[in-house]
């Protein structure tokens, strides 16, 4: 069975995207478009890629749980593949897609561990069945079947019954430090807007790329 794919194709009219359009400075910019993005159902879903040592590329979707001039900033099991790899390498693409803004945001960077402090703030405005699960999931590990899962979750409730559940020594925060803030909005012909802020001898540039 083949897909129909050209039967997909549509043009991109919605509005364009202009240097006079931006704020003075990425964080600034966006900003302004996750506030447009706050009608959509996860505004704040990501795909982050990461890379091993020797280059092999590998990709998934998180949530963005803070942003601040200093970078993007998401929570996970250090001990997953996406931890592993950002402890061996740590760098990072982050790419926001509002497709039905017509826009994307692209992100380039290195990735630094929060501080406690900070992932414990966090983690205490998690639901107690998400701080649970941090303990009970060995994140990206193999499993037998889904009662192993299952069995490791009534195991770590029995543990904390009646207690605060504290942050596991293997969970935490990790913030994607950008070098590249890239906002894409679509146009006619293919003809796209894409407008970067990249770092440059400690200040930032604003270019606009070729589609």
């Amino acid at each position: 069975m083949s897909l129909d794919l050209p039967s997909l194709r549509r043009e991109y009219a919605r509005e364009g995207l202009a240097e006079a359009d931006l704020a003075p400075t990425w964080h600034g910019q966006f900003a302004r478009w996750f506030e447009d993005a706050s009608v959509l159902r996860e505004p704040n879903a990501m795909v982050l890629a990461t890379a091993t040592p020797d280059g092999a590329p590998s990709a998934r979707t998180v949530l963005l749980k803070g942003v601040d001039p200093t970078g993007f900033v998401f929570y996970t099991n250090h001990g997953s593949r996406k931890g592993a790899e950002l402890a061996a390498n740590p760098r990072a693409s982050l790419v926001f897609p509002w497709t039905d803004l017509e826009r994307q945001v692209l992100v380039t960077g290195t990735v630094e561990r929060v501080g406690d402090p900070e992932t414990e703030a966090y983690f205490r405005t998690r639901p107690r069945g998400s701080q649970l699960g941090a303990w009970a999931s060995r994140q990206s590990a193999v499993l037998a079947d889904r009662d192993e899962l299952e069995a490791r979750h009534a195991a770590v409730e029995e543990r904390f019954a009646g207690d605060e559940v504290p942050v596991p020594p293997f969970w935490g925060g990790l913030r994607v430090v950008p070098t590249a803030v890239e906002f894409w909005q679509g146009r006619p012909s293919r003809l796209h807007d894409r407008l970067r802020y990249r770092l440059s001898h400690g200040g930032w540039l604003v270019e606009r790329l070729s589609p």
